[in-house]
């Protein structure tokens, strides 16, 4: 059994893609605050990763009373956020609000990527028989 790119990042390497493609969606959003009729969007984080660990380790109905796998949950795609007091000119972002949820999101991609980080540098160490 080799070492593997996927055995050492682990749902990591998604969570680092999905961190970073909801920076531009958050950035995007701030950018298009005093735009008229703009819908701010946003990705679903713990969707796209419940999907990703419904793929990692897949589930079976095995029985015709099991509750069906993956009902009801959202399957990450970008959705429109739901604005507390959209603009009369039906711009709904809140400038306030994104700010927070792309500092909040930075620091989480930060926080993974310094995970991952580790988990290389242990490889790498265990490979070189330190």
């Amino acid at each position: 059994m080799g070492i593997s790119f996927e055995n050492i990042s682990g749902l990591y390497e998604k969570a680092l893609t999905t961190r970073l493609q909801r920076s531009e969606v958050l950035a995007n959003n701030i950018a298009n605050a005093d735009t008229p009729g703009y819908k701010a969007r946003d990705i679903d984080f713990r969707s796209v990763m419940a999907g990703v660990a419904r793929d990692q380790l897949p589930l079976e109905k095995t029985d015709k009373g099991h509750i069906a796998i993956g009902q009801g949950e959202a399957d990450g795609r970008l959705m429109y956020r739901n604005p507390i007091q959209p603009s009369i000119d039906g711009n709904t972002v809140d400038t306030q609000t994104e700010i927070v949820e792309f500092s909040r999101n930075a620091l989480e991609y930060q926080a993974s990527f310094q995970f991952l980080n580790s988990r290389f540098t242990g490889v790498k160490n265990a490979l070189k028989g330190e």
